[in-house]
Protein backbone atom coordinates (compact mmCIF):
# COMPACT_ATOMS: atom_id res chain seq x y z
CA UNK A 1 0.00 0.00 0.00
CA UNK A 2 2.70 2.37 0.52
CA UNK A 3 4.27 1.38 -2.72
CA UNK A 4 1.27 2.13 -4.25
CA UNK A 5 0.73 5.60 -2.55
CA UNK A 6 4.40 6.76 -3.34
CA UNK A 7 4.00 5.99 -7.23
CA UNK A 8 0.25 7.78 -6.85
CA UNK A 9 2.39 10.80 -5.42
CA UNK A 10 5.13 10.61 -8.21
CA UNK A 11 2.71 10.30 -10.98
CA UNK A 12 0.92 13.49 -9.91
CA UNK A 13 3.69 15.13 -8.29
CA UNK A 14 2.84 18.12 -10.59
CA UNK A 15 -1.18 17.96 -10.03
CA UNK A 16 -0.39 18.20 -6.12
CA UNK A 17 1.84 21.12 -6.44
CA UNK A 18 -0.81 23.01 -9.18
CA UNK A 19 -2.93 22.52 -6.06
CA UNK A 20 -0.90 24.06 -3.68
CA UNK A 21 -0.11 26.71 -5.16
CA UNK A 22 -3.63 27.27 -6.01
CA UNK A 23 -4.11 27.21 -2.68
CA UNK A 24 -1.42 29.59 -1.39
CA UNK A 25 -2.28 32.15 -3.60
CA UNK A 26 -5.86 31.83 -2.74
CA UNK A 27 -5.20 32.52 0.59
CA UNK A 28 -2.47 35.04 -0.34
CA UNK A 29 -4.44 37.11 -2.75
CA UNK A 30 -7.93 37.05 -0.18
CA UNK A 31 -9.66 34.83 -2.50
CA UNK A 32 -9.33 37.14 -5.79
CA UNK A 33 -7.19 33.94 -7.51
CA UNK A 34 -10.32 32.31 -8.20
CA UNK A 35 -13.08 35.32 -8.75
CA UNK A 36 -14.59 34.11 -12.09
CA UNK A 37 -13.08 36.88 -14.14
CA UNK A 38 -9.24 35.76 -12.81
CA UNK A 39 -10.26 32.48 -13.96
CA UNK A 40 -11.16 33.52 -17.62
CA UNK A 41 -8.30 35.45 -17.92
CA UNK A 42 -5.73 32.82 -17.03
CA UNK A 43 -6.61 31.55 -20.33
CA UNK A 44 -6.78 34.06 -22.41
CA UNK A 45 -3.69 35.28 -21.27
CA UNK A 46 -1.95 32.23 -21.58
CA UNK A 47 -3.36 30.97 -24.47
CA UNK A 48 0.00 31.42 -26.26
CA UNK A 49 1.31 29.10 -23.59
CA UNK A 50 -0.59 26.19 -24.24
CA UNK A 51 0.03 26.13 -27.84
CA UNK A 52 3.66 27.11 -28.46
CA UNK A 53 4.06 24.39 -25.34
CA UNK A 54 2.25 21.73 -27.34
CA UNK A 55 4.34 22.22 -30.01
CA UNK A 56 7.39 23.11 -28.39
CA UNK A 57 7.04 19.21 -26.79
CA UNK A 58 7.34 17.90 -29.98
CA UNK A 59 11.07 19.22 -30.10
CA UNK A 60 11.71 18.21 -26.42
CA UNK A 61 10.83 14.80 -27.29
CA UNK A 62 13.45 14.20 -30.05
CA UNK A 63 16.22 14.43 -27.15
CA UNK A 64 15.57 17.76 -25.41
CA UNK A 65 15.81 20.05 -28.27
CA UNK A 66 14.22 22.97 -28.06
CA UNK A 67 12.77 25.82 -30.61
CA UNK A 68 14.63 29.47 -29.00
CA UNK A 69 13.25 31.41 -32.07
CA UNK A 70 9.57 31.33 -31.80
CA UNK A 71 9.20 34.28 -29.59
CA UNK A 72 10.35 36.20 -32.57
CA UNK A 73 8.32 34.60 -35.17
CA UNK A 74 5.54 35.20 -32.86
CA UNK A 75 6.24 38.97 -33.36
CA UNK A 76 7.14 38.64 -37.32
CA UNK A 77 4.36 36.87 -38.47
CA UNK A 78 1.74 38.89 -36.03
CA UNK A 79 3.28 41.78 -37.74
CA UNK A 80 3.02 40.79 -41.61
CA UNK A 81 -0.96 40.19 -40.19
CA UNK A 82 -1.54 43.29 -38.43
CA UNK A 83 -0.32 45.26 -41.31
CA UNK A 84 -1.93 43.23 -43.83
CA UNK A 85 -5.49 44.03 -42.20
CA UNK A 86 -4.54 47.86 -41.52
CA UNK A 87 -4.31 47.84 -45.62
CA UNK A 88 -7.86 46.18 -45.53
CA UNK A 89 -6.23 42.91 -47.24
CA UNK A 90 -8.83 40.24 -46.46
CA UNK A 91 -8.71 39.12 -42.80
CA UNK A 92 -8.71 35.17 -43.80
CA UNK A 93 -6.15 35.76 -46.13
CA UNK A 94 -4.04 37.15 -43.59
CA UNK A 95 -4.71 34.51 -41.31
CA UNK A 96 -3.59 31.94 -43.97
CA UNK A 97 -0.39 33.89 -44.40
CA UNK A 98 0.34 34.31 -40.87
CA UNK A 99 0.13 30.17 -40.67
CA UNK A 100 1.54 30.15 -43.94
CA UNK A 101 4.62 32.12 -42.71
CA UNK A 102 5.05 30.04 -38.88
CA UNK A 103 4.75 26.85 -41.42
CA UNK A 104 7.86 28.21 -43.83
CA UNK A 105 10.17 29.30 -40.94
CA UNK A 106 9.66 26.24 -39.44
CA UNK A 107 10.68 24.39 -42.30
CA UNK A 108 13.41 26.82 -42.78
CA UNK A 109 14.95 25.79 -39.24
CA UNK A 110 13.92 22.21 -39.44
CA UNK A 111 16.28 21.74 -42.77
CA UNK A 112 19.23 23.21 -41.04
CA UNK A 113 18.50 20.84 -38.18
CA UNK A 114 17.75 17.56 -39.77
CA UNK A 115 19.52 17.51 -42.76
CA UNK A 116 23.17 19.81 -42.06
CA UNK A 117 22.88 19.04 -38.57
CA UNK A 118 23.16 22.18 -36.93
CA UNK A 119 22.46 22.11 -33.28
CA UNK A 120 18.90 22.59 -32.33
CA UNK A 121 20.08 25.46 -30.17
CA UNK A 122 22.73 26.86 -32.57
CA UNK A 123 19.86 27.24 -35.40
CA UNK A 124 17.77 28.69 -32.96
CA UNK A 125 19.53 31.23 -31.52
CA UNK A 126 19.98 32.48 -34.68
CA UNK A 127 16.39 32.36 -35.86
CA UNK A 128 15.66 34.38 -32.86
CA UNK A 129 17.86 37.35 -33.77
CA UNK A 130 16.63 37.04 -37.54
CA UNK A 131 13.06 37.29 -37.21
CA UNK A 132 12.89 39.84 -34.34
CA UNK A 133 14.68 42.23 -37.09
CA UNK A 134 12.43 41.12 -39.56
CA UNK A 135 9.46 41.72 -37.49
CA UNK A 136 10.64 45.06 -37.13
CA UNK A 137 11.41 45.50 -40.38
CA UNK A 138 7.72 44.53 -41.34
CA UNK A 139 6.25 46.90 -38.31
CA UNK A 140 8.78 49.82 -38.96
CA UNK A 141 9.68 50.00 -34.98
CA UNK A 142 5.81 51.40 -34.62
CA UNK A 143 3.09 49.41 -33.08
CA UNK A 144 -0.13 48.75 -35.71
CA UNK A 145 -3.46 48.69 -34.30
CA UNK A 146 -6.11 45.90 -35.40
CA UNK A 147 -9.69 47.22 -35.82
CA UNK A 148 -11.46 44.39 -37.40
CA UNK A 149 -13.74 42.82 -35.20
CA UNK A 150 -14.63 39.04 -36.70
CA UNK A 151 -10.88 38.70 -36.47
CA UNK A 152 -10.57 39.95 -33.01
CA UNK A 153 -13.62 37.63 -32.04
CA UNK A 154 -13.13 34.86 -33.36
CA UNK A 155 -9.51 34.66 -32.07
CA UNK A 156 -9.88 36.30 -28.43
CA UNK A 157 -9.58 39.70 -28.39
CA UNK A 158 -12.61 41.24 -29.22
CA UNK A 159 -15.38 42.67 -26.67
CA UNK A 160 -17.69 39.74 -28.06
CA UNK A 161 -14.91 36.73 -28.42
CA UNK A 162 -17.30 34.65 -26.30
CA UNK A 163 -19.23 32.14 -26.94
CA UNK A 164 -22.88 33.44 -26.48
CA UNK A 165 -25.70 32.02 -24.02
CA UNK A 166 -28.17 30.08 -26.24
CA UNK A 167 -30.72 30.19 -23.17
CA UNK A 168 -30.29 33.61 -21.93
CA UNK A 169 -29.44 32.73 -18.09
CA UNK A 170 -29.92 35.90 -16.14
CA UNK A 171 -26.40 35.50 -14.19
CA UNK A 172 -24.93 32.17 -15.37
CA UNK A 173 -23.99 31.83 -18.73
CA UNK A 174 -26.38 28.29 -19.07
CA UNK A 175 -24.74 27.11 -22.17
CA UNK A 176 -21.54 27.42 -21.03
CA UNK A 177 -22.03 25.05 -17.62
CA UNK A 178 -24.04 22.80 -20.07
CA UNK A 179 -20.77 22.69 -22.38
CA UNK A 180 -18.85 21.73 -19.27
CA UNK A 181 -20.90 19.01 -18.50
CA UNK A 182 -21.24 17.65 -21.48
CA UNK A 183 -17.59 16.85 -22.12
CA UNK A 184 -17.14 15.18 -18.21
CA UNK A 185 -19.58 13.08 -19.41
CA UNK A 186 -17.81 12.46 -22.65
CA UNK A 187 -14.56 11.49 -20.66
CA UNK A 188 -16.28 9.54 -18.37
CA UNK A 189 -17.59 7.13 -21.09
CA UNK A 190 -14.33 7.46 -23.00
CA UNK A 191 -12.61 5.98 -19.76
CA UNK A 192 -14.78 3.11 -19.33
CA UNK A 193 -15.09 1.94 -23.40
CA UNK A 194 -11.02 2.21 -23.79
CA UNK A 195 -10.94 0.27 -20.07
CA UNK A 196 -13.61 -2.82 -21.39
CA UNK A 197 -11.75 -2.92 -25.13
CA UNK A 198 -8.47 -3.26 -23.06
CA UNK A 199 -10.11 -5.70 -20.66
CA UNK A 200 -11.77 -7.74 -23.91
CA UNK A 201 -7.60 -7.72 -25.24
CA UNK A 202 -6.29 -9.43 -22.11
CA UNK A 203 -4.54 -6.25 -21.35
CA UNK A 204 -3.78 -5.29 -17.40
CA UNK A 205 -6.05 -2.70 -16.30
CA UNK A 206 -6.22 -0.07 -13.58
CA UNK A 207 -8.30 -1.17 -10.24
CA UNK A 208 -12.17 0.01 -10.32
CA UNK A 209 -11.82 2.35 -7.79
CA UNK A 210 -8.40 3.98 -9.02
CA UNK A 211 -10.12 4.65 -12.23
CA UNK A 212 -13.44 6.21 -10.42
CA UNK A 213 -11.20 8.25 -7.97
CA UNK A 214 -9.69 9.72 -11.06
CA UNK A 215 -12.70 10.21 -13.35
CA UNK A 216 -14.31 11.79 -9.98
CA UNK A 217 -11.59 14.50 -9.71
CA UNK A 218 -10.95 15.26 -13.24
CA UNK A 219 -15.04 15.73 -14.24
CA UNK A 220 -15.20 17.89 -10.67
CA UNK A 221 -12.40 20.09 -11.90
CA UNK A 222 -13.94 20.32 -15.33
CA UNK A 223 -17.24 21.59 -14.38
CA UNK A 224 -15.86 23.60 -11.60
CA UNK A 225 -13.76 25.14 -14.40
CA UNK A 226 -16.94 25.58 -16.26
CA UNK A 227 -19.20 26.94 -13.91
CA UNK A 228 -16.22 29.77 -13.30
CA UNK A 229 -15.84 30.81 -16.38
CA UNK A 230 -20.07 31.06 -16.65
CA UNK A 231 -20.33 33.40 -13.63
CA UNK A 232 -18.29 35.45 -16.51
CA UNK A 233 -19.41 36.00 -20.25
CA UNK A 234 -18.62 32.00 -20.87
CA UNK A 235 -16.62 30.48 -23.19
CA UNK A 236 -13.90 32.84 -24.75
CA UNK A 237 -12.83 32.12 -28.28
CA UNK A 238 -9.31 31.54 -27.32
CA UNK A 239 -9.91 28.50 -25.19
CA UNK A 240 -11.86 26.45 -28.15
CA UNK A 241 -8.26 27.07 -29.79
CA UNK A 242 -6.28 26.10 -26.86
CA UNK A 243 -8.54 22.57 -26.65
CA UNK A 244 -8.17 22.02 -30.59
CA UNK A 245 -4.58 22.25 -30.60
CA UNK A 246 -4.45 20.12 -27.49
CA UNK A 247 -6.37 17.75 -28.51
CA UNK A 248 -4.48 17.49 -32.11
CA UNK A 249 -1.15 16.85 -29.70
CA UNK A 250 -2.75 14.39 -27.77
CA UNK A 251 -3.56 12.27 -31.02
CA UNK A 252 -0.23 12.95 -32.49
CA UNK A 253 1.65 11.61 -29.77
CA UNK A 254 -0.48 8.98 -28.40
CA UNK A 255 -1.89 7.44 -31.35
CA UNK A 256 0.18 8.09 -34.90
CA UNK A 257 3.48 6.78 -36.11
CA UNK A 258 4.62 10.12 -36.03
CA UNK A 259 4.25 10.10 -32.42
CA UNK A 260 5.82 6.55 -31.38
CA UNK A 261 8.93 8.11 -34.04
CA UNK A 262 9.15 11.26 -31.86
CA UNK A 263 9.75 9.26 -28.58
CA UNK A 264 11.86 6.40 -30.27
CA UNK A 265 14.26 8.85 -31.51
CA UNK A 266 14.14 10.91 -27.83
CA UNK A 267 15.21 7.49 -26.38
CA UNK A 268 17.07 6.05 -28.61
CA UNK A 269 18.31 7.69 -31.45
CA UNK A 270 21.20 5.84 -32.90
CA UNK A 271 18.98 2.52 -31.89
CA UNK A 272 15.91 4.31 -34.16
CA UNK A 273 17.92 4.71 -36.77
CA UNK A 274 19.47 1.30 -37.20
CA UNK A 275 15.76 -0.23 -36.79
CA UNK A 276 15.24 2.08 -40.44
CA UNK A 277 13.47 5.08 -39.09
CA UNK A 278 14.76 8.14 -40.78
CA UNK A 279 15.29 10.66 -38.01
CA UNK A 280 15.75 13.48 -39.90
CA UNK A 281 12.14 13.70 -41.20
CA UNK A 282 11.43 13.36 -37.58
CA UNK A 283 13.43 16.47 -36.42
CA UNK A 284 11.71 18.31 -39.82
CA UNK A 285 8.46 17.03 -38.92
CA UNK A 286 9.04 18.59 -35.41
CA UNK A 287 10.21 21.70 -36.17
CA UNK A 288 7.58 22.52 -39.28
CA UNK A 289 4.75 22.13 -36.48
CA UNK A 290 6.60 24.28 -33.98
CA UNK A 291 6.65 26.46 -37.03
CA UNK A 292 3.30 26.28 -37.27
CA UNK A 293 2.03 26.38 -33.56
CA UNK A 294 4.30 29.93 -33.67
CA UNK A 295 2.01 31.07 -36.17
CA UNK A 296 -1.39 30.28 -34.06
CA UNK A 297 0.20 31.95 -31.04
CA UNK A 298 1.04 35.07 -33.05
CA UNK A 299 -2.26 35.11 -34.07
CA UNK A 300 -4.02 34.81 -31.02
CA UNK A 301 -1.53 37.09 -29.33
CA UNK A 302 -2.22 40.21 -31.65
CA UNK A 303 -5.79 39.35 -31.06
CA UNK A 304 -5.46 39.57 -27.68
CA UNK A 305 -3.25 42.99 -27.87
CA UNK A 306 -5.70 44.16 -30.29
CA UNK A 307 -2.27 45.47 -31.64
CA UNK A 308 1.15 44.35 -33.09
CA UNK A 309 3.97 45.79 -31.76
CA UNK A 310 8.17 45.02 -31.99
CA UNK A 311 8.83 44.03 -28.32
CA UNK A 312 5.83 41.15 -28.91
CA UNK A 313 6.91 37.61 -28.05
CA UNK A 314 9.84 38.56 -26.06
CA UNK A 315 10.45 35.67 -23.56
CA UNK A 316 7.67 33.61 -24.54
CA UNK A 317 10.10 30.76 -25.62
CA UNK A 318 10.88 30.09 -22.43
CA UNK A 319 7.49 30.31 -21.15
CA UNK A 320 6.46 27.27 -23.40
CA UNK A 321 9.93 25.74 -22.59
CA UNK A 322 9.07 25.84 -18.70
CA UNK A 323 5.43 24.63 -18.98
CA UNK A 324 6.87 21.62 -20.88
CA UNK A 325 9.52 21.09 -18.15
CA UNK A 326 7.50 21.32 -14.91
CA UNK A 327 4.56 19.50 -17.21
CA UNK A 328 7.19 15.93 -16.93
CA UNK A 329 9.14 16.31 -19.86
CA UNK A 330 12.40 14.72 -19.71
CA UNK A 331 15.41 17.23 -20.50
CA UNK A 332 16.76 14.08 -22.17
CA UNK A 333 13.75 13.35 -24.49
CA UNK A 334 11.85 10.66 -24.88
CA UNK A 335 9.72 11.21 -22.11
CA UNK A 336 5.93 13.91 -21.96
CA UNK A 337 2.97 13.99 -22.82
CA UNK A 338 -0.06 16.59 -23.62
CA UNK A 339 -1.83 17.08 -20.12
CA UNK A 340 1.66 17.55 -18.60
CA UNK A 341 1.94 20.57 -20.32
CA UNK A 342 -1.38 21.45 -19.94
CA UNK A 343 -0.64 21.00 -15.82
CA UNK A 344 2.74 23.18 -16.69
CA UNK A 345 0.99 26.17 -18.45
CA UNK A 346 -1.58 26.23 -15.68
CA UNK A 347 0.96 26.22 -12.73
CA UNK A 348 2.88 29.07 -14.52
CA UNK A 349 -0.12 30.83 -15.26
CA UNK A 350 -1.56 30.98 -12.03
CA UNK A 351 2.26 31.90 -10.11
CA UNK A 352 2.40 34.83 -12.72
CA UNK A 353 -0.89 36.03 -11.80
CA UNK A 354 -1.06 35.50 -7.80
CA UNK A 355 2.34 37.53 -8.02
CA UNK A 356 1.06 39.89 -9.72
CA UNK A 357 -2.21 40.26 -7.65
CA UNK A 358 0.11 40.47 -4.88
CA UNK A 359 2.09 43.12 -6.33
CA UNK A 360 5.34 41.69 -6.35
CA UNK A 361 7.90 43.23 -8.44
CA UNK A 362 8.55 41.73 -11.71
CA UNK A 363 12.43 40.95 -11.37
CA UNK A 364 11.43 38.73 -8.50
CA UNK A 365 9.02 37.51 -10.28
CA UNK A 366 11.44 36.44 -13.06
CA UNK A 367 13.56 34.92 -10.10
CA UNK A 368 10.54 32.73 -8.70
CA UNK A 369 9.86 31.34 -11.77
CA UNK A 370 13.59 30.83 -12.43
CA UNK A 371 13.30 28.45 -9.32
CA UNK A 372 10.24 26.58 -10.33
CA UNK A 373 11.81 25.63 -13.32
CA UNK A 374 15.13 24.59 -12.07
CA UNK A 375 13.38 22.53 -9.38
CA UNK A 376 11.14 20.29 -12.29
CA UNK A 377 14.43 19.78 -14.15
CA UNK A 378 15.96 18.88 -10.85
CA UNK A 379 13.58 16.35 -9.85
CA UNK A 380 13.37 15.01 -13.69
CA UNK A 381 17.22 14.73 -13.28
CA UNK A 382 17.12 12.76 -9.64
CA UNK A 383 13.97 10.84 -11.76
CA UNK A 384 16.61 9.25 -14.59
CA UNK A 385 19.42 8.68 -11.87
CA UNK A 386 17.46 6.74 -9.76
CA UNK A 387 16.24 4.70 -13.54
CA UNK A 388 19.58 4.15 -14.18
Amino acid sequence: MNLKVADVLKKYTMVIALIAIVIFFQVKTGGSILLPQNVNNLISQNAYVFVLAAGMLLCILTGGNIDLAVGSVICFVGGIGAVMMDKNINVWLAVAVMLIGGLLVGAWQGFWIAYIKVPPFIATLAGMYAFRGLANVVLQGFAVGIRNTTFLNVFGGGADCYIPDFFHGANLNVTCLLVGIILAAIYVIMVFKNRISAKAKGYDVEPIVGVLVKAVCICAAVIWFFFKLAQYKGIPTSLIWIGLVLLAYAYITGNTTMGRYLYAVGGNEKATTLSGIDSRKVYFFAYVNMGLMAGLAGILTIARATQAQPTFGQGYEMDAIAACFIGGASAYGGEGNVFGIVIGALLMGVINMGMSIMGMEANYQKVVKGIVVLVAIVFDVLSNKKKK
